[in-house]
């Protein structure tokens, strides 16, 4: 019985919340007679907002492609690579610290076009004056202007021709689209010139080392294993991580 009246006296408090509830002014109240509509609590969209997300997800999922194409990262990767072949160092440095050298370097090179990015697009965005496709438009325009410094005319002539438009006026007038791989080409191509230049010294020190093995006899001695020494000790003498990386930052100021 006990149970019984418990659950009468919960069924009856639920009847009076919902009476009270459908008794309560509703959040879309109509309008009385001879009353204006207000429009005060009616909530504003939620478009842009969701399309802002939208495209800063996009942005951050081609971050990687958008970091190896349009910055000096696989310029300066690309160098690295080589200088350990030429050192004959096949793990050391690491991959990992390689990558990461590259990318301390990479940012320095494009803070100033971040803070170009930062002032045209990212500020008006947080202030809400321009939307995030305008935002996307403008923040273009720095980068473009940064990869056509460095964008051989060969290779940007490639891609307007393959891309079949009008040959424009400037070539700030070409598209990002155009852009964008001719300056992988031409970064590419920069990358192999300066290993192929880092090559040389230490490919005369693997021919000296060979020649002079083989004059006196030590045919069953490999040569790399006396020339690695060598280069590393000439590598550290000359200082040539200062060296390299000051010739390299150099290029690009």
């Amino acid at each position: 019985m006990r149970g019984i009246s418990l659950a009468k006296g919960l069924a009856a408090s639920i009847s009076v919340a919902f009476v009270q509830a459908a008794n309560a002014s509703p959040v879309w109240a109509a309008p009385r007679p001879g009353g204006d509509i207000s429009l005060a609590n009616i909530p504003a969209p939620g478009n842009s907002q969701a399309w802002t997300i939208v495209l800063l997800l996009t942005i951050l999922t081609l971050l990687p492609a958008i970091l190896l194409s349009m910055t000096p990262f696989v310029r300066v990767l690309v160098i690295f690579h080589f200088l350990r072949q030429a050192l004959g160092t096949q793990t050391i440095p690491t991959n990992q610290t390689l990558i990461g050298l590259a990318l301390v370097l990479t940012y320095f090179i494009m803070q100033p076009v971040g803070l170009q990015i930062a002032d045209a697009a990212i500020v008006p965005l947080e202030h809400r004056q321009i939307t995030a496709l305008e935002a996307v438009e403008r923040g273009s325009v720095p980068v473009r202007d940064f990869m056509l410094r460095y964008a051989r005319e060969k290779d940007l002539a490639l891609f307007v021709e393959l891309s079949h438009e009008t040959r424009p006026h400037e070539p700030k007038d070409l598209p990002i689209r155009v852009v964008a791989p001719a300056y992988i080409l031409s970064e590419l191509k920069a990358g192999f010139q300066i290993g192929a230049v880092l090559f040389l010294p230490f490919l005369v020190v693997d021919m000296a080392v060979a020649a002079i093995t083989t004059s006196v006899g030590m045919l069953q001695l490999p040569p790399v294993i006396i020339s690695t020494p060598l280069k590393i000790l000439l590598f550290v003498v000359a200082d040539g991580w200062n060296l390299i990386v000051g010739s390299l930052m150099k290029s690009f100021y």
